[in-house]
């Protein structure tokens, strides 16, 4: 007890010194408290992201572990046209996996019109009562063979052109989707599609029922409960009757995101898209697939078949970003080098945490850069102290106090004064660090936006290009996903948390900082101290 009057005593004697000596330790303390309050807020982003999502995520064919294992151009070719994707029934057989929250599944097909039908066509190309399709090609086949308006297809790109429409069929004027539950209708759970009129099918409906778009059916006049016909793209003959059970509007059909894919086909215009349940869609491509004429082309050997193509995709869900890792390793070990498990939902999180992440780590080399230089000038402040202070010492030592009850005196004084400045500093800490914290992210949001315009630019593709083709979006264009997502502002930052690493931190540095005082307290001779005093 004596030790800390006297102590609380020779503090109070000696106001100018432990003032800036507070002074140092408050600034410390305040760019301390601001640091760990924007690596404290990163991490409750993350904690707070990661419980609200949901990781969906597929598993496709690895083209380029594929292409990579073929020696020659052919064999390449012929690795390609071999590919295939694993059908529903396999990828069911993952989703008993532990870590799968669920699945869900889709398949899509094209069609033509039939019996009046006309698919909404903004470019002016398409008129399915009259236009002769079999020239059109299918969203797999991708852009080979596929001129754009005013290019000359060489013969070669047609002999493959005729080889895989032969294979992959003709591509009609509609996409008809089969979902298999409601939880796979993404576009109606988030709120970009609703119904407007009637309502939607049931899970696994086999009455063959649908949804169309709000624009397809005030297009073709379109009611609840009207019948359309939907034929066959590679034999018009055949047909097949949906009936209407609900209208659904879309908030996306005016982005300009599909409308360069909308120019090569009506079928990927929003307007034409067609929403059934997977039981009806299967059960028409397998009446399809039983009615079709195979016929073998007897130059190239190449089979074709007039049945409708299907086009399967299954997703995985997944409660935590850990399921999914745990999941992609077991699923990608068990299935070989030429399958992947991929999920949008993780890449789209982890670069939402980006520039928070960048924030975070630029503030924890700056922790180390303060506490460094203020150790430092916290010990030569001791150091001065201590000199100056030596008769003091001799003094104290030659009346019987022992030097390690004098050390713990001077160790004393150093933590009163740094407590109050750490206490002053977290309050004022805890008032900037939210707006500071902000400010601080908002830059480092632009510089990183910049960062990938330039990239951009330096492709070409800055101002001036189309939004299609890269360049900077119109007004009223939709915001590029990756820049929108970012994470922008926190809400708050200091926490028990970033308090307790301050009184950590004002612990080590007087602990730091005293080690000075006490080892040269300790060599003190107190009657050579008094006999050498001036």
């Amino acid at each position: 007890m004596y030790i800390l009057r006297n102590a609380l005593r020779s503090i109070l004697q000696s106001k100018g010194r432990n003032i800036l000596i507070g002074i140092i330790v408050l600034v410390i303390a305040l760019s301390s408290c601001v640091a760990l309050s924007i690596r404290q807020a990163a991490e409750h982003a993350r904690e707070n992201s990661m419980e609200n999502l949901e990781v969906t995520a597929q598993i496709t064919v690895n083209r380029q572990a594929m292409m990579s294992g073929q020696q020659d151009k052919e064999s390449m070719k012929q690795a390609m046209a071999n590919m295939e994707g694993l059908s529903i029934d396999d990828m069911k057989q993952y989703a008993d996996n532990s870590h799968v929250k669920g699945f869900y599944y889709t398949a899509s097909t094209s069609f033509n019109a039939g019996d009046g039908l006309e698919a909404v066509d903004t470019t002016g190309t398409a008129d399915s009562e009259s236009e002769d399709s079999s020239d059109k090609e299918t969203p797999g086949q991708g852009m080979e063979g596929v001129g754009m308006p005013g290019d000359t297809v060489q013969s070669g790109q047609q002999e493959q052109k005729k080889d895989m429409g032969g294979r992959m069929g003709v591509q009609g004027d509609f996409t008809v989707t089969g979902y298999s539950s409601d939880e796979a209708m993404i576009s109606f759970i988030n709120g970009t599609s609703s119904i407007i009129d009637g309502s939607m099918f049931a899970e696994n409906d086999v009455e063959m029922n649908c949804v169309v778009s709000e624009e397809l059916a005030a297009y073709n006049q379109l009611s609840v409960g009207d019948t359309i016909t939907l034929a066959n793209p590679n034999n018009e003959e055949e047909t097949y009757q949906f009936t209407i059970s609900g209208i659904y509007k879309d908030e996306t059909s005016s982005d300009s995101a599909g409308s360069m894919m909308s120019a090569f086909s009506a079928a990927f215009d929003s307007a034409n898209q067609i929403y059934t349940s997977y039981a009806n869609l299967q059960d028409v491509v397998a009446r399809s697939e039983e009615s079709a004429a195979v016929t073998t082309d007897g130059t190239t050997g190449v089979e074709s078949t007039t049945a409708l193509r299907s086009q399967e995709n299954g997703t995985y869900t997944f409660a935590s970003v850990d399921e999914y890792q745990v999941f992609k390793e077991e699923t990608e070990a068990e299935l070989g080098d030429y399958y992947t498990v991929t999920s949008a939902d993780v890449s789209s999180y982890e670069q939402s945490l980006q520039p928070l992440e960048n924030l975070s780590r630029y503030a924890g080399y700056f922790l180390v850069i303060i506490l460094g230089i203020g150790g430092v000038i916290l010990i030569v402040m001791n150091l001065f102290n201590i000199r100056e202070r030596k008769y003091e010492i001799g003094v104290l030592a030659a009346i019987g106090m022992k030097k390690w009850k004098i050390a713990v005196q001077f160790i004393l004084e150093l933590l009163c004064v740094t407590f109050a400045a750490i206490i002053i500093g977290a309050g004022a800490g805890t008032a900037v660090s939210v707006p500071v914290t902000n400010q601080l992210l908002a830059q480092q949001i632009e510089s990183t936006q910049q960062s990938r315009q330039q990239q951009t630019d330096n492709f070409g593709r800055g101002a001036g290009g189309t939004p299609e083709m890269g360049g900077t979006p119109e007004a009223g264009d939709t915001p590029d996903a990756g820049q929108s997502d970012y994470i922008s502002q926190i809400s708050s930052a200091t926490d028990i948390t970033v308090v307790l690493q301050l009184i950590g931190i004002g612990i080590i540095l007087t602990i730091i900082s005293g080690c000075a005082a006490v080892i040269s307290i300790l060599r003190y001779e107190p009657l050579r101290i008094l006999s050498n005093r001036e």
